[in-house]
């Protein structure tokens, strides 16, 4: 999921804020349009994983994703500065991995055949690289392609995992994207990876109002999977920057819930590819959280995390990103802690 480095948009402010508002503005309308048509064919009835208790229509993804890639698109088409480059098999890969979703939400697929098709969204995107930039350069190319292949398809799996409470995948995306919008202005990020940020993060702006507790739609795998992948691509042209730390630092949360989740489930030897509830913000609300509760306590360490990850790139040294790191997971921690502990066992000390 590599791409070369490009000139910033830090003159060209204007053209950031112009794709978020006209992304956000594209998915609310186009929401609007297709809700009455998602109601009657694509309605989500609740289940053992779900969250919600009456039949929910999904599939609002379309409308993220189409006026994400339209807004960007757009901008990215109008050139910002000599030596732009259009990320073509990015938008390409997001719109298979979106009808991968789309048909996996009508009619559920396999896991291995499609965990196949994600595969190759992920990997025309790091096969097709033109670039030298290297993440790990004292390793075989093809090497560190596979290990960029096995975590983009990760990436892509947890934030589909994660989708499974209303506002989360909004309290997440927006911070992240936002944050990579402001360091795109800031110069510290390629043009083409900020005007795709501001996008999405416009997008998911214009989706809230619709997925607020409690949802009135949701995302859908057509919506989440290229979430995923667009959100991952941004991430890694962050990494590319030489601004790991900053990279590691935004989606923490979602890292570690996901992946904890995942360890414990296997250690059990739980069907970990089976749909469950075991997620850290899951069990809060199990735990007696609200919902709104649990957005709101993942929104604030969200923010908190992106105030970390900027502070990592404008006061960048081995020792303040030790300090950053430290925090970052003793914040991430904490949540979870308090989400796998029922309300009122943190002041009895009771366990769950």
């Amino acid at each position: 999921m590599t791409a070369c480095s490009g000139p910033t948009v830090a003159s060209a402010w204007w053209l950031v804020a112009l794709s978020a508002g006209a992304a956000a503005i594209a998915s609310a309308g186009l929401i609007k349009i297709i809700h009455p048509y998602l109601l009657k064919h694509a309605l989500a009835k609740p289940n053992a994983r779900s969250s919600h208790r009456t039949p929910t229509p999904q599939g609002a993804g379309i409308a993220v994703i189409a006026a994400t890639l339209a807004a960007a698109g757009v901008a990215l088409a109008g050139g910002i500065e000599a030596g732009s480059s259009f990320p073509a098999v990015l938008f390409g890969a997001t719109v298979f991995i979106a009808a991968v979703g789309f048909a996996d939400d009508i009619k559920p697929i396999p896991v291995l055949p499609r965990l196949l098709l994600q595969a190759v969204a992920v990997g025309a995107i790091v096969l097709t690289s033109p670039c030298d930039l290297r993440l790990i350069p004292f390793i075989p190319a093809w090497i560190e392609h596979g290990l960029l292949v096995l975590a983009g398809l990760w990436f892509v799996n947890l934030v589909n995992f994660m989708d499974g409470l209303d506002w989360m995948t909004v309290v997440e995306v927006v911070p992240i994207t936002a944050a990579l919008a402001m360091l795109g202005l800031l110069g510290e990020f390629p043009a083409s990876a900020t005007l795709v940020a501001a996008a999405l993060c416009g997008a998911m702006i214009g989706f809230a109002p619709f997925n607020r507790p409690v949802a009135s739609i949701f995302l859908g795998d057509v919506g989440s999977l290229p979430i995923g992948l667009l959100l991952g691509w941004c991430l890694l042209q962050l990494a590319l920057q030489q601004h790991a730390v900053a990279a590691l630092l935004l989606p923490l949360y979602y890292l570690a819930d996901a992946t904890v989740t995942l360890l414990r489930r296997m250690m059990r030897r739980e069907p970990f590819w089976v749909a469950h509830r075991s997620h850290f913000y899951q069990r809060a609300t199990d735990n007696g959280f609200a919902v709104r509760q649990v957005v709101n306590e993942v929104f604030v360490l969200n923010l908190a995390l992106a105030v970390l990850a900027v502070i990592s790139i404008l006061a960048p040294s081995p020792s303040a990103d030790a300090v950053l790191i430290a925090l970052g997971g003793a914040a991430v921690a904490f949540v979870m802690f308090r989400f796998s502990r029922r309300r009122g066992a943190q002041s009895t000390g009771a366990p769950i």
